[in-house]
């Protein structure tokens, strides 16, 4: 593919990610940090986010097996969690995070349960999405810093 038709298709490819809702601004402000010292700054801080976010699943989904719920320890893990995932701007997941806490502190183990499974939806589908968007950016190399979303 050529190197201008892959620049158009990853600047579309992220343009999209905004216009899904899956992003915000949070994620141009990390990409402003890439210099040409770290070129795959963003790159490496969203594989760490999906790394630590990924272990702090594993943290729900054990405690959301216990009976009782124990809804101050499942906050907790939530808060640690819409941090991680907030550093890297991934704006629905983390609503999902936000309508996680509103149902801890409700007491509601129904509307933990489901929107547990909508945010690990959404979090894989990110995932996805970021794995393809950085693996054409590696095809394509070095390049100028993406144009801010419209």
């Amino acid at each position: 593919m050529e190197r201008s038709q892959l620049l158009r298709q990853i600047n579309s490819m992220r343009q999209s990610l905004f216009d899904q809702g899956l992003l915000d601004e949070q994620f141009v402000q990390l990409e402003e940090l890439q210099d040409d010292a770290n070129p795959n700054f963003v790159e490496e801080v969203v594989t760490l986010c999906f790394r630590d976010s990924s272990r702090l699943i594993l943290n729900l989904e054990q405690a959301l097996k216990k009976s009782p719920l124990d809804f101050n320890q499942l906050d907790s893990y939530m808060q640690q969690f819409k941090g991680s995932i907030s550093s890297i701007g991934a704006r629905k997941v983390k609503d999902q995070c936000t309508l996680f806490r509103e149902y801890c502190m409700a007491g509601s183990g129904e509307g933990c349960f489901r929107t547990f499974q909508r945010l690990k939806k959404e979090h894989t589908s990110l995932r996805k999405k970021f794995e393809a968007y950085f693996q054409l950016k590696r095809q394509a190399g070095p390049s100028q810093v993406a144009s801010r979303p419209k």
